[in-house]
Formats: structure tokens, C-alpha cells, sequence
């Protein structure tokens, strides 16, 4: 199996690679992933916001449509959208300064993961992030 992010790239991105996290696909359904792990991100510290279609506001945060309506820097882009729409989302992500992106449990895109990193940006795929956050005592 392919590791597409090691235990000190994520330690990285949690600790040094700021607050801001845009979370793409983030929707107010409880019963989706990304609402869930939007919460452990703020309960860790990290500014969530919101990005999908509807711009809808979650857990307090003003939603955007796209990340390119964000009208502040972004440190972590955090992807939940499938893997065939990620790859434009990791490319924006570059272009909007970001420090990381992350992609999701199941969500593979491997040239989309070498374009990023060669980039200068650190870069996690097929990951939880809120797994990573209890296994590593970060939360």
C-alpha cells in the first residue's frame, strides 16, 4: 500500500502550516464526513471555512462556493470531493498560495498529489484527517 503522507508531513501540517483550513465540500449535513471532521479541526484550534455550491454557513463559519471567493489567505485546503474533481481543486489550491492540501480517505489522484508537491506545497491523500488528529495526540 502506497503512504501518501507520513506521520511528519501530517504532524507538519496540523503544527506549522497555519490556522485557515478550507474545507471543500464542507455542507451543513451532520451526516456527512467532512461535517464531522470540520469539528475536530476547530476543537484543535484551526479556522474552518466552509467552501461548496451553495456557500451555505457551518459550525459558525461563512461558507464561500469556491475557493477562489475566499477573500482571505488559506493555509490547508482539505478536499472532500471525489477524486475526479480533486485534482482542479489541489491545482486552485496552488495558485491561491496555500501551504497543504489534503485529500481525503478515498479520494486518489496521483498526478494531482506529484503536481502539488513538486509545487513546494505539503500534500496528504487517501488520509482522515480526523483519524490522524487522536493518533497522533494532537487533539
Amino acid at each position: 500500500m502506497t503512504v501518501y503522507g507520513d506521520d511528519a508531513t501530517i504532524r507538519e501540517i496540523f503544527t506549522n502550516t497555519g490556522d485557515t483550513w478550507a474545507v471543500v465540500g464542507l455542507s451543513d449535513n451532520p451526516e456527512r464526513a467532512a461535517y464531522r471532521v470540520a469539528l475536530k479541526l476547530q476543537r484543535i484550534g484551526k479556522k474552518v471555512v466552509p467552501v461548496h455550491p451553495r456557500a451555505e454557513a457551518v459550525h459558525g463559519e461563512q461558507g464561500y462556493a469556491s475557493l477562489a471567493e475566499i477573500p482571505f489567505p488559506v493555509d490547508v485546503v482539505n478536499v472532500f470531493v471525489n477524486s475526479a474533481l480533486a485534482g482542479d481543486i489541489a491545482d486552485q489550491a496552488v495558485t491561491l498560495g496555500a501551504k497543504a492540501v489534503w485529500f481525503q480517505l478515498g479520494i486518489v489522484d496521483e498526478a494531482a498529489y506529484d503536481r502539488t508537491r513538486e509545487a513546494g506545497l505539503r500534500m496528504v491523500m487517501d488520509r482522515s484527517a480526523g483519524r490522524e488528529i487522536p493518533r497522533l495526540g494532537l487533539g
